[in-house]
């Protein structure tokens, strides 16, 4: 069987709470969590590869800075459900640059997301829309004996449907700009235990027809796997951690019991995720012809915002 590993990429989709609990949740970023596993930090063998990343997270609860829970109604807690969908196509040539491979990647994604706040009267459902496309034109992958190392550059164009104060935009309604860089470490030389960590620092642009910008975000995604079948069926469990480095910029916020004010929002956000993930291998005696990765996290140490479970 050949020894060729499919990683799945998506766009993110999120919802910002901020405007129904002001101080206690705030924007996201472009970036969806979990989207990388137990071999972050190696791109697959030169080839053409295409695949479908679907993410499902939801979540009814909120994390203040301190980790306490908002409760939105004591009998009727909040909920936040939302399904992204997106086909994914990537390039790896034999080609290199710097003594590296060179790929490209671009993902098209379908979003839908439904808000329920009873505490305010509020249930809204998004229709599923196309959302922010995903385009990486610099994918470097570096091959030793006992490691991978990857490195480049992507950003997210504001393609999705996106109206200032609008109730069913799928899309962020800014550019985002996102350099990464990983490595997936080998404990064996036969390169099936492995350990793996990609780091992505997000930059923001300021929002369509705003003065609002999302701060900078740092994701760190990877985790411990073990491959076999020469690395077709992989075990292992991975991990997220997100922080937020800068503090959004936005037009207008309300602090508790004070009048609306322009600035920085106070807070910055944290969340943490863990949990399995198993890529099966769909192949016949001689031949791969598809792998399928299923990974699910359970989120903890969230601060100011949600902490829910994510399926990918």
């Amino acid at each position: 069987m050949r020894r060729r590993r499919l990683r799945f990429l998506g766009a993110a989709c999120g919802l910002a709470l901020f405007s129904a609990v002001p101080v206690q949740a705030q924007l996201n970023g472009s970036h969806s969590l979990g989207d990388f596993g137990v071999q972050a930090g190696t791109q697959p063998q030169p080839g053409f590869y295409a695949a479908l990343f679907y993410l499902r997270t939801d979540t009814d609860t909120i994390k203040d800075a301190d980790g306490n829970t908002v409760s939105l109604s004591p009998d009727s807690p909040g909920s936040v459900d939302v399904s992204a969908a997106a086909p994914l196509l990537w390039y790896v040539s034999k080609a290199k640059i710097l003594g590296a491979n060179y790929g490209v990647m671009a993902v098209l994604p379908w979003a839908n997301a439904s808000l329920e706040a009873p505490a305010f009267s509020l249930s809204n459902t998004v229709d599923t829309g196309f959302t922010d496309i995903l385009l990486r034109p610099l994918d470097l992958g570096w091959h030793t004996k006992r490691a991978d190392v990857t490195a480049g550059f992507q950003f997210y164009i504001p393609t999705g449907r996106y109206e200032r104060g609008g109730t069913d935009n799928v899309g962020k309604g800014m550019w985002t700009y996102e350099p990464f860089v990983g490595a997936t470490l080998f404990f064996d030389e036969a390169r099936t235990t492995s350990l793996a960590t990609t780091a992505f620092w997000e930059l923001h642009g300021h929002k369509e027809d705003t003065d609002v910008k999302v701060g900078q975000i740092l994701t760190l995604e990877g985790g411990l796997g073990k491959s076999f079948l020469s690395g077709g069926l992989v075990i292992g469990g991975a991990y997220y951690a997100q922080w937020k480095l800068t503090k959004d910029r936005l037009a207008e916020f309300v602090l508790p019991g004070g009048d609306p004010v322009a600035g920085d929002f106070p807070n910055k956000h944290k969340v943490f995720g863990l949990g399995p993930d198993v890529t099966l291998p769909i192949a016949s005696k001689s031949k791969l012809f598809a792998l399928v990765n299923i990974r699910y996290f359970w989120e903890m140490g969230a601060r100011v915002k949600t902490e829910g479970q994510n399926l990918v």
